[in-house]
């Protein structure tokens, strides 16, 4: 493992936050080594480079104590915005492990965003972070198909394992939906892919589904894309729906999001499955709200 410096490590996101209600973020690792063909983070203007290199934060433990201890506001410390914080190295090192401990110790709540079933092994420590603030776990899951997933996430847990995994968090009494995003148009973005992961998100106990029918492509991102598409999926035209379709647009919007969307919403209220941002953030938050009473005088 190669160690970087850094100076901070919990920062303060933009108030009000509006992405899941995240009130500090908090990156261990810098790169990432899933190999998921379509990663936003892979673009140039993230700055990372030898991005399929994971590297920690020398010292992490160390700064991010300080930097909860510096803190004037506890809140909901999110983790997983640019790196996956359970790659195949925390099951060693165990930085995120420790450092959700130190969220505990000055509680402060965890939002969790993963594609790992190793987030399982630490059910203890968010139970515990559970029982004073709010604790939000994201598992992303594209396509319900691990043979699909063995091609655009190829070193990740499989869909399946997510489930399983999903189902545990949810038993053990944890705020855990799952992140549908993205959703590639021309690979992913079709009825049946989409009703079989919410049927079982269902079944594993999802709280939440929040979802992009579509991705995004820019720069170095959109070519390393193609490059895969080409390399995955031989004379099937992708390349070509994508340019014709996008051009050079940044968002890439599935040309089925809206029927998709219709889908979508009508299952999950089936279901008691919130979906949009503003009732994730109030329903998982709601239990840690403290009301003020009005005295007669």
């Amino acid at each position: 493992m190669e160690y970087i410096p850094a100076k901070t490590i919990v920062t303060k996101t933009k108030a009000p936050s509006k992405w899941f209600g995240v009130d500090y973020n908090m990156n261990i690792y810098k790169g990432c080594c899933h190999g998921c063909i379509y990663c936003d983070s892979r673009s140039d203007c993230y700055g990372v480079e030898r991005f399929d290199q994971v590297r920690a934060k020398e010292n992490a433990l160390e700064i991010i104590r300080n930097d909860l201890r510096r803190k004037t506001r506890r809140g909901v410390v999110g983790t997983g915005a640019m790196s996956d914080p359970y790659n195949p190295f925390e099951g060693k090192l165990k930085l995120s492990r420790h450092a959700l401990e130190l969220c505990d110790a000055f509680e402060f709540g965890a939002a969790i965003a993963t594609k790992s079933s190793l987030l399982e092994r630490d059910i203890d420590v968010l139970q515990s972070i559970a029982e004073h603030s709010p604790v939000l776990l994201k598992i992303t899951v594209t396509t319900a198909e691990d043979a699909l997933a063995a091609k655009i996430e190829p070193h990740v847990s499989r869909p399946s394992d997510r489930f399983g995994t999903m189902k545990k968090l949810s038993a053990a009494g944890l705020y855990t939906g799952l992140l549908l995003m993205p959703v590639l148009p021309f690979i992913e973005d079709n009825r049946d892919n989409i009703g079989e992961i919410i049927r079982r998100a269902e079944e594993a106990g999802a709280r939440f589904i929040y979802p992009a029918f579509g991705m995004t492509l820019r720069g170095n991102q959109r070519v390393w894309y193609y490059q895969k598409l080409d390399e995955l999926f031989p004379g099937e035209g992708l390349i070509e729906a994508y340019q014709k379709k996008y051009g050079e647009y940044y968002e890439c919007i599935s040309p089925n999001a809206r029927k998709l969307w219709e889908y979508f919403s009508e299952e999950c209220g089936k279901r008691q499955i919130v979906y949009r941002m503003e009732d994730i953030i109030s329903q998982y938050k709601r239990p840690y709200k403290v009301t003020q009473m009005t005295l007669p005088f």
